[in-house]
């Protein structure tokens, strides 16, 4: 059982993959002390998936702190919004959204990523989604678009097991965004071909989130989960 006197760190991945992407992470603060939940995100629409690690969050005795990847960081920002046991948002290369907006119109003022070239829509209508296809990195160009600082063998892997992102999800406006009374950091993933780099920083600045960057990939956690790790563990000591 955890421990209600610990914090608890709550890992929420993002679009194209699942909490596995946080193995390394866990290994890592698992040293510590800390009480570790890495829910999945249903990937189906902002307010839903919002939702429902809202619900877990809410449900947990004693501190939290929410870490979000990619589509994720949207995930935090909104599901945080009101829980007073939320004390930091700590962003991996994500998206971290005001009212009104949606993952696409955030970045729509940067040169588009690779992402925008190799996403792909399937030919069915998402299950249990508002409407539209799912969408999914092209497998021949996963390790580009996703991972290019990961070993191909590893990439390959994540590319036959990525988990689509409903597209309507993509486009979702968010209803609220908890960084407007909550603690922030950002991590910036410099070589992301997934969200534009300067999107990241535009972001990071606007939440006045305490901010470093890492040089690597959109799944640099992945491939330097210590350095990932290290800044999360720079916001846990806050508390």
């Amino acid at each position: 059982m955890p421990d209600p006197t610990k914090l608890t760190v709550v890992l929420v991945h993002g679009a194209f993959a699942d909490a596995s992407g946080f193995s390394g992470v866990i290994r890592e603060l698992t040293t510590c002390g800390y009480n570790l939940i890495a829910p999945p995100n249903p990937l189906r629409g902002l307010a839903g998936d919002a939702a429902a690690v809202r619900s877990v969050a809410d449900t947990i005795d004693g501190p939290v702190v929410l870490v979000g990847h990619s589509y994720g960081g949207a995930v935090i920002t909104q599901a945080s919004c009101g829980l007073d046991n939320v004390k930091a948002l700590i962003y991996l290369a994500a998206f971290s959204l005001d009212e009104g907006e949606s993952c696409a119109t955030v970045q729509a003022a940067f040169p588009p990523p690779m992402l925008a070239d190799t996403i792909r829509p399937t030919s069915y209508e998402a299950p249990a989604a508002t409407g539209g296809p799912d969408g999914y990195i092209d497998p021949g160009w996963f390790q580009q678009t996703f991972c290019a600082d990961l070993p191909a063998e590893q990439a390959y892997v994540m590319s036959v097991t990525q988990r689509p992102l409903a597209a309507a999800a993509f486009t979702e406006q968010a209803t609220a965004a908890g960084w407007k009374t909550i603690p922030s950091w950002y991590q910036i993933a410099r070589r992301d071909n997934a969200i534009p780099p300067d999107a990241q920083r535009f972001m990071a600045s606007r939440m006045g989130a305490t901010t470093e960057e890492i040089d690597g990939s959109h799944a640099a956690f992945i491939a330097q989960p210590a350095r990932a790790t290290q800044f999360i563990k720079s916001a846990l000591c806050e508390f």
